[in-house]
């Protein structure tokens, strides 16, 4: 009888999804949820608690998803990107999940946060990124690009934007295993240095550095942002891709401080970054078991942020669709590689892992995140081109 109650209940909490009709299957029994064809049907081992769909329904489908109590018939994108659309109508309790939504930003509590996703292993993360181990949106030029086209393609695009000419110096700060600092050095002769927090991505950068020869050209660091304040570094272009996500609200203004202070007047800053619409605290499930301490700014946030050190900003770009094919791309190839994967890893993070490949895919698609390339300079630079497309 309670079981019986328990799905009526969530049959009752899912019928708010009408966007796109579903079905709800539980054994032998079918729930239509909205009118016309069903797009998707999502069947459950057993239902979810309301307390822990009203505390949070992210985190309450994420983990039946995880656990094999939920399962989608078909494809898990098509489905999540029917039914993501529909975040608003998502319910979180945030006063129940307070430290999980507002982590510390201390440099201790980061390390860790970072170091938790990112040092997952390199075998790992080459199973499904391409060759140059880019790990942030790729820019495709045409269709038919392989991920790995686009991720060169990407990298280009960055190094053109920011006006690079041989003998300069560049930082990228969260550079990742260094590919942007190695096409920099080869292609436009500069001296590089690249920071980050993960020891996995360190050591993989220090191997390139080394294969390539790029011992004079390149350096890599263990760092945290905030150190760069006192340093005594000074450069000619500064380029961040896909690290602000980690760097949390409170310290939005501190990180555009921190760039600052090291580049030089009249010099270009490109910061990539995914982006919201407005201010909102962040997903639990991606928090929880994904990005812990992600935190998504807002455009007009960070856009605000440079005004106050005196960034000049010269275009903002958004990349939201391109963002959409690459996680397509990755979660293609996850899947291609998940036998490899099950070596590494059980069964519960293989699911985690694709459902958060598909779902980000989804939110991307939906507009519920976006992606934002902000070019800029650190005071007036009436050099640069007056038509950007140099």
């Amino acid at each position: 009888m309670f079981e019986a109650v328990e799905e009526k209940a969530m049959v009752e909490f899912l019928g708010r999804f009408t966007d796109y009709p579903f079905i709800i299957k539980f054994g032998d029994r079918s729930y239509p949820i909205g009118s016309g064809e069903p797009a998707f049907t999502v069947s459950f081992k057993k239902a979810i608690p309301m307390s822990k769909l009203l505390t949070s329904t992210s985190l309450a489908l994420g983990e039946a998803y995880m656990d094999g109590d939920l399962e989608v018939e078909g494809n898990l994108y098509n489905a999540l990107d029917h039914f993501l659309g529909q975040m608003g109508k998502f319910s979180t309790d945030e006063h129940a999940l307070k430290k999980l939504i507002h982590s510390s930003t201390s440099k201790k509590n980061q390390a860790k946060e970072v170091t938790s996703h990112y040092d997952l292993g390199n075998d790992f993360y080459k199973l499904w990124l391409d060759k140059t181990m880019s790990y942030s949106c790729a820019y495709f030029k045409t269709p038919e690009d392989s991920l790995e086209t686009a991720q060169k393609n990407k990298v280009d695009y960055i190094l053109e934007k920011l006006w690079l000419k041989e003998g300069m110096s560049l930082l990228d700060i969260g550079c990742g295993w260094g590919f942007l600092l190695i096409e920099a050095a080869k292609k436009y002769k500069i001296k590089g240095t690249g920071i980050t927090l993960s020891h996995e991505q360190y050591r993989e950068f220090e191997k390139r550095i080394q294969d390539e020869g790029l011992q004079d050209s390149l350096t890599v660091k263990l760092m945290d942002y905030r150190d760069l304040k006192g340093s005594g570094m000074s450069f000619d272009r500064v380029v961040s891709v896909g690290m602000l996500e980690h760097v949390g609200r409170d310290n939005y203004q501190l990180f555009i401080d921190c760039v600052d202070s090291v580049l030089k007047d009249g010099g270009m800053f490109l910061l990539h970054f995914i982006s919201a619409l407005k201010e909102h605290p962040g997903d639990p499930w991606i928090k929880k078991y994904i990005f812990p301490g992600g935190m998504i700014p807002s455009l007009r946030e960070m856009i605000s942020a440079l005004a106050e050190d005196s960034f000049h900003t010269l275009d903002v770009e958004n990349l939201r669709l391109h963002y959409n094919k690459t996680l397509l791309c990755w979660e293609k190839n996850y899947r291609e590689h998940i036998e490899e994967a099950r070596a590494m890893f059980d069964e519960r993070f293989l699911r985690m892992w694709e459902l958060y490949l598909s779902s980000c895919a989804a939110t991307f698609h939906n507009g519920i995140i976006d992606i934002h390339q902000i070019l800029c300079t650190k005071g007036i630079n009436n050099e640069i081109p007056m038509v950007r497309w140099y």
